[in-house]
């Protein structure tokens, strides 16, 4: 499940990636109506690469109402495992491997972890390094939640770990998707493993999250906490 905004210096690049990768991999793009003609170059590749590669084009943004309709077209698709990542190259797709195997050998859900032994950030400044591990420990304390990278985007998720979740009441329509589907998983009682990742900074143009995200991260956390109560 691959979304994007504005990726078509990206898309034509990390689609091939994807594909060539051992596994079966198949890609869903969804693309919010974005003005640099990725939708377009996405129907293009969907041509070039028949039955492996699926355009869901949005005339709304917003990167977990995206999220959400993107997992809810890879189900529909019949598959066993559902995986997430962004189309900037910031998530290697050869690891898309290693979090598949993690799955198939029993986790319900594997997160590409910057956080982990073995994990980091390549090509980020100090103060956007500083400012993702404050987000994640404050989500953590908030939560209570023993996963160390739970604001991440880069993951698999074991079919009926994704079924069980009901996405109508999920609070998230932005960046905090990543966190709630986690965070209501393991109250669920999903098993979850955390993969080493070496995240790095996007290849061409520039990065959608805005300080108001950061908010509205903070928001879904407490709101989680309130309703479904700490880990």
């Amino acid at each position: 499940m691959l979304p994007t905004y504005n990726e078509a210096e990206n898309l034509p690049q990390i689609v091939p990636r994807i594909l060539e990768q051992p596994g079966g991999f198949g890609v869903v793009v969804v693309d919010d109506a974005s003005p640099d003609g990725t939708g377009a170059l996405a129907d293009q590749l969907a041509e070039a690469y028949p039955g492996r590669l699926l355009v869901l084009h949005r005339s709304e943004r917003g990167r977990g109402t995206a999220g959400i309709a993107g997992f809810a077209c890879a189900l529909a698709q019949g598959v066993p495992y559902v995986l997430e990542m962004d189309a900037d190259f910031s998530h290697n797709p050869a690891d898309l491997p290693r979090l598949l195997q993690a799955c198939q050998a029993g986790a319900d859900v594997a997160i590409g972890s910057r956080y982990v032994p073995g994990g980091c950030q390549l090509e980020r400044s100090w103060w956007r390094r500083f400012v993702s591990v404050a987000a994640c420990t404050i989500y953590r304390v908030i939560l209570g939640s023993p996963t160390r990278d739970l604001s991440g985007g880069f993951k698999c998720y074991r079919r009926a770990a994704m079924a069980a979740l009901d996405w109508a009441h999920f609070y998230s329509t932005g960046y905090a998707i990543g966190m709630e589907t986690v965070f209501r998983q393991q109250r669920l009682g999903f098993r979850m493993v955390e993969l080493p990742i070496t995240f790095a900074d996007r290849r061409f143009g520039r990065s959608k999250f805005r300080p108001r995200e950061a908010a509205g991260c903070l928001w879904v956390a407490l709101r989680l906490a309130v309703a479904l109560g700490r880990g």
